[in-house]
């Protein structure tokens, strides 16, 4: 689902591959297709973890970066700010809505640019921290779900 939502926003076809004829994937004209590119730290910053992004719509970009405790590389583009987290960041996390998790970095290719680089020798920004912000911007009540755990007493 949340690969689709990277392809919503791509304008993909119904394939994942560019939309044939000038038209998005529901009929509609479009301008151009856009593709996607994958985000990669810089050369000197090690993504020993893997590299997904969440990204945001710009006019929420500001407000997250200047209240996240430890931001990551952060890239953005005239429609989206995109923060890179380590890869499976949303295993048991349902990321709200604007937001859009993009596994592997695969980003809608809108020519991001890297606008902040991390003074520390990590590229990501810490997951959970970013998750309650964007949950805090959204209204949305955090949500994750627990393993089983047992106990005998």
């Amino acid at each position: 689902m949340l690969r689709s939502m990277v392809s919503l926003l791509s304008a993909h076809g119904p394939h994942g591959g560019p939309a044939p004829h000038g038209r998005r994937g529901d009929g509609a004209p479009r301008e151009e297709s856009l593709g996607e590119v994958q985000l990669t730290p810089p050369p000197h910053l090690p993504a020993t973890l893997g590299c997904d992004a969440v990204g945001v719509p710009a006019r929420h970009g500001m407000r997250l970066l200047s209240r996240l405790p430890g931001n990551g590389c952060v890239f953005a583009d005239s429609d989206w700010w995109w923060w890179l987290v380590p890869a499976g960041s949303d295993a048991d996390l349902r990321w709200p809505l604007p937001a859009c998790y993009a596994p592997g970095g695969y980003v809608p290719d809108r020519r991001p640019r890297l606008m902040r680089r991390p003074g520390a020798t990590s590229p990501y920004t810490p997951p959970i921290p970013l998750y309650l912000m964007v949950c805090q911007l959204t209204g949305t009540a955090p949500a994750w779900t627990v393993p089983d755990v047992g106990s005998r007493l």
